[in-house]
């Protein structure tokens, strides 16, 4: 609650979501509402039965590819739009393709609400921006400090390394990875490092087709439908939604690696409780290191912490003068 002399909150927790009172709309709702502003097109943050949709230009593919025809106003990163009464522009977020972050302006205070971002380099998305705000929402998923993530080009190196020592064992290399934007950003990575196409699951298929028809440059794909009946997998590179992992699908791999590529991957106990044989460290959210980093140049002078480890962070920033609280949202699972 807000005194009568405070500012008044711009994005505050409905049941439906965030929501911006002032501008009578929503960002990123789990449940249907009249408008909302979608950060990016993963499936817990972009939900079909929404009545009016807002997004960057780069999501659109996406959001058509995930919800379809769906009434949808795109906005190029940095251009001003108004709604109710505050202004309202999209910033990249690094996340995935499109991704964007939301800036909310009254004339009295700036609020930014992040989605989920990161700030390692991605050749398949534009590179995360700063936006200066008094109070940032930022996502926490890896809010802990042990997650600090290695440059994504030496693990894909790591991948080619790994796909090669399985041709020599006589074994397919099946890379579990998400379907939209951890997909292309390991076959965007792999370009220039490997000139043998990588073989892709149906469900990771239509996703990189999206990628492709926007202009991304990644490794040459084909699908394992396309193969011939009884082909040997030996060395080649599969590229699977964690779904597959133990599905009637993987039976026709006679001899197999199951690796996983994720952030979760950075403590070894997760890649031995889910039996992957390796386990890449590449993630589309933020580290601790740049979760704090990001927090101190944005300036804000209050922060909000979404979906994940919310406790640790706002417990380190409250231990250093920053105004921390946390909002309990309905976000979770990419696939």
């Amino acid at each position: 609650m807000t005194s009568p002399s405070a500012k008044p909150d711009l994005v505050v927790l409905r049941p439906e979501g965030l929501y911006c009172p002032a501008g009578d709309f929503h960002i990123d709702p789990w449940r249907p509402v009249p408008r909302a502003v979608i950060t990016h097109g993963h499936g817990d943050h972009a939900r079909g039965g929404m009545g009016h949709y807002y997004c960057s230009t780069d999501s659109v593919p996406i959001l058509r590819w995930r919800l379809g025809e769906v009434p949808l106003d795109a906005h190029a990163y940095g251009e001003r739009f108004r709604l109710g009464d505050v202004d309202v522009s999209l910033h990249p977020a690094g996340h995935v393709l499109g991704s964007a972050q939301v800036r909310i302006d009254d004339g009295a205070q700036v609020w930014v609400a992040s989605g989920d971002y990161k700030r390692q380099p991605d050749p398949t998305c534009a590179p995360f921006e700063v936006v200066p705000c008094d109070t940032f929402i930022t996502e926490a998923t890896f809010g802990l400090p042990v997650y600090r993530w290695p440059p994504t080009p030496q693990v894909a190196a790591d991948i080619v390394a790994w796909r090669r020592e399985c041709e020599a064992r006589g074994e397919a290399a099946v890379l579990l990875c998400y379907a939209l934007g951890k997909a292309q950003r390991v076959l965007a990575e792999l370009l220039p490092l490997d000139t043998q196409p990588a073989l892709l699951h149906g469900a990771i298929a239509a996703g990189v087709a999206v990628y492709r028809e926007a202009g991304i440059a990644m490794l040459a794909t084909e699908t394992v439908g396309e193969q011939a009946r009884g082909s040997d997998f030996a060395g080649k590179l599969v590229l699977a939604p964690p779904s597959a992992a133990g599905s009637a699908w993987m039976r026709r791999f006679k001899g197999v690696q199951l690796g996983f590529a994720s952030g979760w991957m950075r403590l070894r106990g997760n890649r031995r409780r889910r039996n992957y044989d390796r386990g890449f460290v590449v993630s589309d959210h933020a580290d601790w290191p740049d979760l704090l980093r990001t927090i101190a140049e944005t300036g804000a002078r209050r922060v909000i912490a979404t979906h994940g480890n919310t406790d640790a962070l706002i417990r380190f920033l409250r231990e250093r003068g920053v105004a921390a609280e946390a909002f309990a949202t309905g976000y979770g699972d990419e696939e």
